[in-house]
């Protein structure tokens, strides 16, 4: 038993959690944990392999046929269960955040206040109909079986139950397959699973490396279809290894999303909002508003505005309540955030705060300036490559109409952002973009909203009945009424 932190401990780091029980890997390996804020590991988990896989789809694929027939109101008082469960582990989950992947404390632990995508889910089961009759024709909507999930490490916990949700509500049983690079969190996810109730076989979790178990999890001819959230890149080779048995795949992929700001906004709130969605979680979001689409005849007035507001920021010990922002996650997120900033110099963006290295109060850890760069081309490489660190890039636009072309001009369609004072104008900005998320003047979170994108941004759907709907088949019995 390693102490993580006063008052939170982690047990289970050298174990799976299959068929209902903490179980030692079949082909153990250990692999480091670090803590990004001091660059040292402080502790290990249990890397799996295809073998281990194939323990956890057997055991999945032995659940379903009991919980699949499971009713919504039975999968109801489970969902309702686990969120008691969560509720219990909220600080313990706060801490390992901040450990494993230097999310300021405050920060996670008001991250933690409240488990939206859970109650989301609640909300959804409650009122969801699983069939309907057309005609003659009954039309049903089952549980599609043994779903894999990989998840990410930017928004672990939340991304985790953002799919381990909507599977339960389904019927389905399934596999988990979490971030090697911030893990812990899945561990006491998977200890709520247990507390909670949840039947054998019906959760199951694999930690591992996303080459080798979340390839393994892909081509299983056991799993019946794959959520993924993750690189593009990476859900290229989920895809690729999917296709192999006709699985179905949902993914959440990189974006790139613009945010145009109108001629008629308060340049003021606009740009300085823009900045802060931008930083937070020191950028590693992909839906960030990291391309900031401005008038030309305001790119002087956006530009001072947008480095005040940065250089407000404190980067710095994640445990201190002034922190706005901790690390990136692990030393190769940090080279790739120093290459891309280098390269936006080289390519002649206009560096106006932050830029290469660490603060200079800092002396270790994987600690990236607020950047903000100007005059930037959607033709330089920090305006084509998801950055996923603390980097904005302005955007000076002629007119409306080259804004909105700009803004459509790249491979991802995650999310986009239009600022008016003109709501109606914004509404018809918002129709001509090319994502699967438009935020009109900085509106708060909708849990029940889909989310997903167009073009190499993905091709599913999460949130609300959407999310569930990824996880269940249509079935259609003709005759069913006699007419």
């Amino acid at each position: 038993m390693r102490q993580i932190d006063e008052g939170c401990r982690i047990v289970h780091e050298k174990q799976h959690y299959v068929n209902g029980a903490w179980v030692d890997p079949l082909e153990p390996f250990l692999l480091d944990v670090i803590d990004p804020s001091t660059e040292e590991p402080f502790t290990g988990i249990a890397v799996g392999g295809p073998k281990d896989v194939d323990r956890a789809v057997t055991a999945a694929r032995a659940a379903f046929p009991v919980y699949s027939r499971t009713t919504p109101q039975e999968r109801l008082e489970l969902l309702r269960s686990i969120l008691a469960e969560y509720e219990r582990r909220r600080s313990d989950l706060a801490e390992v955040l901040c450990r494993e992947m230097g999310a300021p404390l405050q920060f996670a632990q008001e991250w933690q206040s409240a488990p939206i995508d859970l109650v989301s889910m609640i909300n959804v089961l409650q009122q969801y109909r699983f069939d309907e009759l057309q005609g003659s024709t009954k039309i049903v909507r089952e549980p599609i079986g043994v779903a894999g999930l990989i998840t990410p490490w930017n928004w672990p916990i939340g991304q985790i139950m953002m799919k381990v949700a909507p599977a339960l509500a389904a019927g389905c049983t399934m596999v988990l397959k979490p971030s090697e690079v911030a893990p812990l969190n899945a561990i006491i996810w998977s200890e709520v699973m247990h507390a909670a109730g949840v039947p054998k076989g019906v959760y199951n979790m694999v930690q591992g490396e996303g080459a080798v178990v979340g390839e393994a999890l892909s081509a299983h001819a056991g799993v019946d279809m794959m959520s993924f959230t993750g690189s593009t890149r990476a859900g290229i080779q989920v895809a690729c290894s999917a296709a192999r048995t006709v699985k179905r795949v949902a993914q959440e992929l990189g974006g790139k999303s613009a945010n145009i700001l109108l001629p008629d906004v308060d340049f003021t709130k606009a740009v300085a909002n823009g900045v802060l969605k931008v930083m937070r979680n020191s950028g590693q979001a992909c839906s960030a508003p990291t391309r900031m689409f401005v008038p030309a005849d305001r790119h002087d007035e956006v530009k001072a505005i947008a480095r005040a507001t940065a250089e407000t920021l404190v980067v710095g010990d994640v445990r201190d309540p002034r922190t706005n922002l901790g690390p990136v996650v692990n030393e190769a997120q940090f080279n790739k955030v120093q290459r891309l900033i280098q390269g936006g110099i080289d390519e002649g963006a206009e560096l106006i705060t932050g830029g290469l290295g660490r603060p200079s109060h800092l002396k270790r850890g994987y600690f990236v300036r607020p950047t903000v760069f100007a005059n930037v081309r959607n033709d330089m490489l920090i305006a084509r490559e998801e950055i996923f660190g603390p980097v904005l890039s302005i955007l000076p636009y002629r007119d409306e109409q080259e804004a909105i072309e700009l803004a459509n001009d790249t491979v991802y369609g995650l999310a986009a952002y239009v600022q008016s004072s003109d709501l109606a104008h914004a509404r018809r900005v918002a129709a001509r973009l090319r994502a699967g998320t438009v935020h009109l003047n900085y509106p708060g979170l909708d849990r029940c909203a889909p989310v997903g994108g167009y073009k190499q941004s993905g091709n599913g759907r999460e949130n609300g009945r959407w999310g569930l709907e990824e996880y269940l088949e249509v079935k259609a019995v003709l005759g069913y009424e006699v007419q």
